[in-house]
This record gives structure tokens, sequence and C-alpha cells, in this order.
């Protein structure tokens, strides 16, 4: 039976759907999720729960509250979408579903600052919509960083005229070689001299998803994740013609060209007729999971999502269902898990990460609290929400610190941003680092010592 949908208080906006009654009834307002949220936790106020924020949705959708209440469009922003709610709730409330039908509401009526308009016009619109001007950017802003230029415009003070003094730190280092899919095909890995042959059980040949920031500036990572299959028995493509995930946009409610990532993706990946679709950043691998729901009105692609998202996996879920060839030389490192929230609470891939580091010989892992609570990176919300997202780093760096470890690891390019630039920022003596590069770091030591 299909659901229904009596809430007429929404504006009706091409291409956004509107909740249903079954979703829009299912909180029971119990309050199970409050010490899961983050600003909730922060803040101790009722508007800033999830329950306070599903109650704001739903006068909006039946019309007892206006569109534009500065309550529900403060609520819509200072949201990260982390879904620790979700994954915690009791009655299976689709928390980030009503979420984004409510910013895409909010985005419809609220005045933005010019910082909101550049983002959404050059990043969204632009950028993410072109991977030839992405590429582009990416090597004008390695010019910008390796020429001198990044620090004169520091040492100048336009950035903070401006107002971009914070968002810039926020830059990650764009490397010196780019990884972006053209094609290319890797074989497995053949080893030799005793070290034993990773035979998966499941299916091998694997297509990645490489995305839009991974490839610039975390190609490195790319690399790890191409040389970890390979030496786990798969065979790797690049497809050409993949794009953004389209992540951003949904959580900022431009379901349009969401939806428009979405096929492209479809049709460039299956066209290589993998058995699994890999992705190496936990916000892009919890929304392609997203795909089928994105797409359900869609007759032609509909069906083709349902499929498509059969074959996604994290890569930390991918490597653990592998089994990982354990290693077979000590890599004496000490490191701490930072939990992306996406994975842990979006996809509730939690324990996966933990089997993929005891594959690790010699590997020290050292718990901090709260490894789940959300670091405040959040796609772009530590940009336009720069306290908060403050607020939560430091809690994460406190937590971080305690553990005295020198690697942090986590499994998403933004988390990975946002704690470098708080390490930075408290000059720190720890590094951080995509957890399939220890993986991949030991099996090289195990290559160089036979």
């Amino acid at each position: 039976m299909m659901p229904t949908n009596t809430f007429e208080g929404f504006l009706d906006l091409a291409g956004v759907d509107k909740p249903s009654d079954e979703i829009m009834n299912t909180c029971v307002r119990c309050g199970l999720c409050l010490q899961s949220c983050p600003t909730y936790v922060q803040l101790e106020v009722e508007p800033s729960s999830p329950r306070g924020r599903i109650a704001l949705i739903r006068g909006v959708a039946e019309g007892r509250l206006p569109v534009d209440a500065p309550g529900f469009l403060h609520q819509m922003n200072e949201c990260l979408g982390c879904l620790a709610c979700q994954a915690v709730c009791p009655s299976g409330v689709q928390y980030g579903h009503l979420l984004e039908a409510g910013r895409a509401q909010a985005a419809a009526v609220r005045e933005k600052s010019w910082l909101t308009k550049l983002i959404e016009i050059v990043v969204y619109q632009v950028l993410f919509m072109s991977p030839f001007l992405l590429r582009v950017f990416g090597r004008s802003m390695w010019l910008y960083q390796r020429t001198g230029v990044q620090a004169l415009v520091r040492k100048s003070g336009i950035l903070k005229l401006m107002g971009m003094e914070h968002s810039e730190k926020l830059l990650p280092k764009i490397n010196d070689r780019f990884v972006y899919a053209q094609g290319q095909h890797f074989a497995p890995k053949l080893f030799t001299n005793g070290v034993s042959q990773a035979q998966p059980v499941l299916p091998k040949r694997v297509a990645l998803l490489t995305g839009c920031a991974q490839s610039m500036a975390f190609a490195h990572v790319h690399e790890a994740t191409i040389r970890t299959l390979r030496a786990n028995g798969c065979e790797v493509l690049l497809p050409e013609g993949q794009q953004c995930c389209g992540a951003l946009h949904a959580h900022g409610g431009d379901f349009e060209r969401a939806r428009e990532l979405a096929r492209k993706n479809i049709d460039a990946l299956e066209a290589v007729s993998p058995d699994i679709v890999v992705v190496n950043a936990a916000g892009c691998s919890h929304h392609l999971k997203e795909y089928a729901h994105l797409l359900h009105d869609d007759p032609v692609y509909g069906p083709k999502a349902e499929q498509f998202v059969a074959k996604g996996r994290d890569i930390t879920e991918l490597l653990a269902e592998l089994g990982p060839r354990p290693t077979q030389n000590p890599l004496t490192w000490h490191v701490t898990y930072q939990e992306p929230c996406h994975l842990a609470h979006g996809q509730k891939v939690t324990s996966q990460p933990r089997q993929v580091l005891n594959a690790v010989a010699g590997l020290k892992l050292t718990e901090m609290k709260d490894s789940a609570m959300c670091c405040g990176s959040a796609g772009t919300y530590n940009i336009l929400q720069p306290e908060m997202a403050q607020q939560l780093l430091d809690r994460k760096l406190d937590n971080t610190a305690a553990t005295e470890a020198e690697i942090v690891l986590s499994a998403n390019t933004g988390c990975m941003i946002q704690m470098r630039a708080g390490i930075a920022q408290r000059c720190m003596n720890a590094k951080v680092m995509h957890l399939v590069e220890v993986l991949d770091a030991a099996y090289r030591q195990d290559e160089a010592r036979m």
C-alpha cells in the first residue's frame, strides 16, 4: 500500500517529495534520542533536539506554523544531520528523510548570506556538476597553495575582511597528483615468497566511486584503496563518466541535481558490470545507498537504483566482508578511531572498521570516548555554522588527546578535514589518516621485507 499524505502546509516544490503521514507520525516523543543528539547535548534546549525539530517540521507540514517561522528556519540550519537519533530510535523514525524535506522547504524561503549563496552557486551548481571544472578548480587551488599566494592572502587580512578567514583554513591540502576515473583497470595482486594470497569468497569485480573532493585532496586514499583491494584478491575498476555522489545537494534540499548526479553515476558505474561498488568516504557511501529512495518515483531509474544500491559498500564494510588478509610484520603504530556519523549511524557500520584494524599485526588501538559523536564537520556545516562546529570539535579533540594516540583514524573526507584543522589549531602531536591507509601501509611493509 502506498503511503498517504494529508499534510498540505508544505510548499509545492518541483522534485521535492512531501513526507507521508506514516513517516511523520512515527515519532512517539519518547526522548531516547536526546542524549545522542550533539546539539541537544551542547545546548540542552528542546527545539535543538530531534523530537523538537520533528515537531517544527510537522507544525509547518500541517499549516500550524508558517514556513518562514524563524525557529523553524534556525533549526533546519542548526541540525547536523548526523543521524545519531535515527540510529537509536526504537520506533524507526526516518529522521534523515524528514530533515531533508524540511530543509528543502526552508531553502525555498530563507534569506541567505552571500557566503551561503556563493557556496551554493560555485560549489553545488557549478563545480560538483562538472568534472572538468572541478579539475580546473583543483589545479588552481594547488597553485594557490604551492606558489606562496595562500600565505600572502592570509597575511593581507583580506580573508578576515571578507568573512572567509575560518572557511579558508578548512581548505584541505591539494595533492600533487589527482586520481580521476578514466576507465582504469587494476588486476588482483599476486604474491610470492610465503605471503598468502587472499581468495575472497564474495564476488571481486569492484568499481570504485572516486567522488569529487577525494580525487583532489585525498588521491593518496584512492591509491591506498586500490592497492588494498588488489592485495585482497579484487579486480578494481575506475569507470569513466562518474561524478560527485550528490550527497551535499540532497542534504541541502536540491533534489533535482541530486537525482541528476545519481542517474549519471548509476549509468557510469553499471557500464562495467561490477559485482560491488565501493566508496571510501562514509558520507558518500551512505548517500549511494539512498539512491533507491531518491529515485523511487522514476519509472526508468527506480528499478535500476534498487539493483545498484544492493551492490554498494563502504570500503571498511567490504574489507570486513572479504576477511582482510592478515599482515605478517608488526606495524607498531598507536591509533585511535573517530567514527564518521554516516558510517556508524547512517549505515550502522561499527564493528567492521575495528575488524579491519585487527588484521594489522602490532597495531595498538585506543578507543576514544564518544567516538561516534559528531566532530562538527557535517558537509558544509563547519563553514556555515562555525560556532557550534567548533564546540563539537573541541569536545572531539579533548577526547582524542586523552587517548595519547599518535594517529587519528577516520573513514570520511569531511571528518578528516575537520580533525586536521582542529589538530593544527591546537598544535597537537598527531596526524590524521584514513583507516584503509593503515592496512595499506602494513601490506607495503610486508612486501618490502620479503
